[in-house]
């Protein structure tokens, strides 16, 4: 592929991703009425059980795309999401949902490992960075769109519309995978499967001080947007009363990452993925420590909410994939395990964090904004321990070690 046909692949490829959660925020209420949910806050649980399964999958695909390549991988993983969804559609209780929501989250863990990989097998370092802000640029209209078709797809039926338009999807980018992606990695490279392989790859992954620390800042900051997804639909709804008006507000919020992204594309080649991240980092600090005066004074409205929630989402978009960059540039000889590993990290630790905050939604945005300053604290306590007490300072990547 071109460079623009390549970016645009791998945002697609990671949207199956962010198809599988954002599609469905509108009909969580209808869900929870048909498939009984007595507790709101318990239809949280069905994007959780998804990122439960997305993350556990990853643990899988990096060594055998590592071990096959990457294209075989992402087909059958495809395959299986396609039928994950159509399972989903007939779900007729809430356990089968759950069931059938951590399956779909299992095959579509191998999106975000092969997406990193394939574009690792050929960047590194800023570059990559700014591929990955590209698509992720295109990536970011998944959120900013999903809500709202997925509104339409409740106007024209029932909320099990929804998941089989994730299966079209995904046989879609079937296609595309079958027809235009070459293989990224060449035989030469490939990796054994075997304990002694894994155990190589998991150590190198888990002693190295940047790929361990950046994976674990990533998870926590992705934390901050599980904690946003899940409970927006109850926040706009419940709170602010402008259900109506929900798919608008949900996507302003994507937007802001979307201008996050865009802007890390343009700058990180010139200013560094650190310095960018770090300057974030305290944005979002300052900005939580602020919106905490307004909830605390009284005067928090839906006017108030939403620039400082924008605002908050386009900190965290300005440290996603440039966290993923640095993460990966030690271990990008075995690209496939250890974006396995990260992924594995970063998605059921951002579970972890996103849930307990959700969880915590108590009818007023009070929870979010503590959680978001928590994030934004621990988060710099780890870059600061990461580099060596460096921050703010470009440096030069480090050299993976010979293979």
């Amino acid at each position: 592929m071109k460079r623009r046909e390549f970016v645009a692949f791998v945002a697609a490829v990671m949207a199956v991703n962010a198809l599988g959660v954002d599609l469905m925020l509108p009909a969580l209420a209808e869900m929870g009425r048909d498939l009984a949910i007595a507790t709101a806050n318990h239809r949280q649980w069905i994007i959780t059980a998804y990122m439960v399964g997305f993350g556990t999958g990853q643990l899988v695909y990096g060594p055998l795309a590592d071990r096959y390549g990457r294209k075989p991988i992402l087909v059958v993983t495809l395959i299986g999401f396609v039928a994950a969804s159509i399972f989903a559609a007939g779900s007729p209780t809430f356990e089968a949902m759950l069931g059938a929501r951590v399956l779909q989250g299992l095959m579509s863990a191998s999106t975000r490992v092969l997406a990193v990989a394939i574009v690792r097998d050929g960047q590194s370092g800023r570059q990559m960075a700014r591929t990955l802000s590209l698509a992720q640029m295109i990536f970011f209209l998944v959120p900013i769109l999903a809500p709202s078709l997925g509104q339409l797809l409740l106007g024209i039926g029932p909320w099990r519309f929804i998941f089989y338009a994730l299966a079209g999807f995904a046989a879609l980018i079937l296609c595309w995978t079958t027809l235009r992606l070459s293989e990224t990695l060449p035989e030469s490279r490939r990796v054994p499967l075997s304990i002694a392989s894994l155990c190589q790859g998991y150590r190198l992954t888990l002693t190295n001080r940047f790929s361990l620390g950046y994976a674990i800042a990533a998870s926590m900051t992705f934390g901050g947007i599980i904690a946003f997804v899940s409970s927006a639909q109850q926040i706009f709804v419940e709170e602010f009363h402008a259900g109506e008006r929900f798919t608008l507000l949900f996507a302003l919020c994507a937007f802001a990452m979307g201008c996050a992204s865009f802007a890390n594309s343009r700058l990180v080649e010139r200013l560094g993925t650190r310095l960018i991240s770090q300057s974030a980092l305290i944005g979002l600090i300052v900005l939580s420590c602020a919106h905490l005066v307004v909830i605390g004074s009284g005067a928090e409205s839906l006017w108030t909410y939403i620039p400082f929630q924008a605002l908050s989402m386009t900190c965290i978009g300005l440290c996603g994939s440039n966290f993923g960059a640095m993460a990966m540039e030690p271990v990008g000889h075995i690209a496939g395990t250890a974006s396995s590993i990260q992924g594995f990290i970063t998605s059921i630790g951002a579970v972890l964090v996103g849930s307990a905050i959700g969880q915590s939604y108590n009818g007023t945005t009070w929870p979010l904004a503590i959680g978001y300053l928590g994030i934004g604290l621990a988060v710099l306590a780890i870059v600061y321990v990461v580099e060596g007490g460096k921050l703010f300072t470009p440096q030069a990547a480090p050299v993976p070690p010979a293979r």
